[in-house]
């Protein structure tokens, strides 16, 4: 994939284009903003960029990515691409801003690097920019041809139901009328809002279910910043809207989704509104008369932070084998454990796959185990709400 040549390059610059990421990304978004102020009003997430995640992961896709090719040069890293894209085009990031991008990024790493990036390095890492953004461009294209190109659908909320004190579920219909598209159990829609300042914000969403096939559905916990922000749409969701309003919607996107037969065990662990997508889950394998072992995981502060419980437990309930293990830091009710997630003591079934959904700590944690129970890496899935800080080793 990487020229001969380039390789050699961006190999020798690596460890020096590694270090200085973080103030490249730095510098690349204060140029991006300052000659594209609406990408950062109407694209980009505010919240993320004032508490610098954002930054932390496009830094680590893009080393991991060179690290990719140099170290696996006769394969591309789809799966890291794939779970760009969707985010990407769920949000309705066009071929033209990649152009964009480039034009800042490079001017960054000239400002960052100085005289170090001679022409030759410009070109091997000009490269692997345009090796991962053309790879990402098309992917991009496929996925929003299959869902019929992007547009921003305007969904009306038709229930609006209080799940905790932080979590509320919003059922929506097409305020025009149409179809629904079906979605695949784990995915996610992109919901934009205009805010009080003007600003048209975006943010994903797991589909938590689907209780009807002409509604979607999505449970939004309202996210408390303390050493951050305060989550600008959750709070606005929660605040501002309720039934007979009405939100942008993108089509469903995502990549974790099941991928098993009937026969495959399974097991779905998650933390906090990690739960939403597992939910979903739940409730596809209970219709599609799933016979395997499926393993139900969570954990979360107390029953009472312990979103869609009762819909977790009860689609647990009508699989014909089914364990579902707890546990709580607080209030921990007879049946369930008190504290973190240990899977010290969960039978795990030869030939299990598993998913993951909710903070990286958690994720991490329950991965490692999971391989220390011979669960292979490979058939072990995830996913991040918010920027993916996984590959940035972050958090």
């Amino acid at each position: 994939m990487l020229s001969e040549q380039s390789a050699a390059t961006v190999r020798a610059t690596l460890p020096a284009v590694g270090a200085a990421l973080g103030t490249i990304t730095e510098r690349f978004y204060a140029g991006l903003f300052e000659a594209h102020p609406e990408l950062l009003t109407d694209l980009f997430n505010r919240g993320n960029q004032a508490a610098g995640t954002q930054r932390q992961a496009l830094a680590g896709s893009v080393a991991a990515f060179a690290t990719h090719l140099l170290d696996h040069p006769e394969q591309r890293p789809d799966a890291m691409l794939h779970r760009i894209a969707h985010k990407h085009a769920s949000l309705g990031i066009t071929p033209e801003q990649y152009g964009i991008v480039h034009e800042h990024l490079f001017a960054a790493i000239a400002e960052v690097l100085g005289d170090a990036v001679t022409a030759e390095v410009a070109a091997a890492w000009d490269e692997v920019y345009w090796l991962m953004a053309n790879a990402l461009i098309a992917v991009e294209k496929r996925l929003r041809e299959e869902r019929g190109g992007h547009a921003w659908r305007p969904w009306e909320v038709v229930e609006r139901v209080a799940e905790t004190a932080d979590v509320a579920t919003f059922r929506l219909r097409p305020a025009d009328g149409g179809p629904v598209r079906d979605f695949l159990a784990g995915q996610y829609v992109s919901v934009r809002v205009t805010l009080p300042d003007g600003a048209r914000q975006i943010r994903q969403y797991s589909l938590s279910g689907a209780p009807d096939p002409a509604l979607r559905q999505i449970s939004v916990k309202r996210v408390h910043g303390d050493d951050a922000p305060d989550g600008e749409v959750s709070n606005h969701l929660h605040a501002r809207v309720a039934a007979g309003d009405v939100l942008e919607l993108s089509e469903p996107y995502g990549d974790l989704v099941l991928d098993a037969g009937p026969d495959t065990p399974l097991l779905l662990a998650s933390a906090g509104i990690g739960v939403t997508p597992m939910t979903a889950m739940l409730a596809h394998l209970a219709g599609s008369g799933h016979r395997a072992p499926v393993t139900v995981v969570h954990g979360d502060r107390s029953p009472a932070t312990h979103a869609l419980r009762a819909d977790h437990e009860a689609y647990a309930a009508k699989l014909p084998d089914a364990a579902v293990h707890l546990w709580y830091e607080q209030d921990a009710p007879a049946g369930t454990r008190s504290g973190l997630v240990d899977l010290t003591g969960v039978p795990v079934a030869s030939g299990t796959r598993a998913y993951l959904c909710g903070p990286l700590p958690f994720m991490r944690a329950v991965r490692g185990q999971l391989i220390d129970k011979g669960v292979a890496p490979a058939d072990i899935h995830y996913e991040v709400f918010g920027p993916d800080l996984w590959l940035a080793g972050q958090a």
